[in-house]
């Protein structure tokens, strides 16, 4: 082994994670600066100083095996990843329909690293763009990560903002939510000026977009 294979594993790991090194110093029981310490006397061509107790620790923080960080020997890590369940219309309706096996869906795509900070991406659903009616925000192609925090209706934390929303007649829509003219009834805007804004309108569940990939960005698996 050498620590500079190690720490490029240490690396790569994190990045799956969205770990900086002081946070996964912490995590491991080291100092704070543990790991950045590792790197900087090893880019200086000394020890690193780091014992089997300390990589075993952060193979654990990494969760990962001893062996894999330590000799680079057996699998690596499994890649987190998330189910794009359907597509979500910005324009023309898209029915919602449930025809793939738990877990599976359109297509898979690597777990951006902004959703792992707390760990593996529990209860995170995706879904792609059809349609332009939310230009420029959202584009065509798309991919929008979203979770939800209510069987029905929406949160009053998400109104105001851009959803996943379920109407009554089962569509799916990405849309911004306000308040409608009447209890229960909500306005689903439209960000392009040239397509048409949804009126009051009874919904089975919305929630808000937590994170959106341009299409570019996507990385499917």
């Amino acid at each position: 082994m050498t620590m500079k294979d190690i720490l490029k594993r240490i690396s790569d790991r994190s990045a799956q994670l969205g770990l900086t090194d002081n946070a996964l110093s912490l995590r491991a029981g080291l100092s704070r600066d543990g790991i950045r310490n590792w790197r900087r006397r090893t880019e200086g061509g000394e020890e690193a100083g780091a014992t089997v107790t300390a990589l075993a620790g952060v193979a654990s923080a990494l969760g990962v095996s001893e062996t894999w960080l330590i000799h680079g020997i057996g699998e690596g890590p499994d890649r987190p990843s998330i189910a794009v369940a359907g597509q979500v219309g910005a324009g023309a309706a898209v029915p919602l329909v449930d025809a793939y096996a738990k877990g599976d869906g359109l297509f898979r795509v690597a777990a951006p690293a902004q959703l792992l900070r707390h760990g593996p991406p529990r209860g995170i659903v995706a879904v792609e763009v059809e349609g332009d009616s939310m230009v420029p925000m959202y584009q065509p192609g798309d991919v929008l990560f979203y979770t939800r925090a209510t069987h029905e209706g929406i949160p009053e934390e998400d109104i105001g903002r851009p959803c996943i929303v379920e109407d009554a007649e089962g569509n799916a829509w990405v849309k911004q939510v306000k308040r409608g003219d009447e209890p229960g009834l909500f306005h689903l805007i439209s960000l392009n000026p040239t397509s048409e804004t949804r009126h009051n309108q009874r919904i089975k569940w919305a929630a808000r977009v937590r994170l959106a990939l341009p299409a570019e960005m996507v990385e499917r698996l």
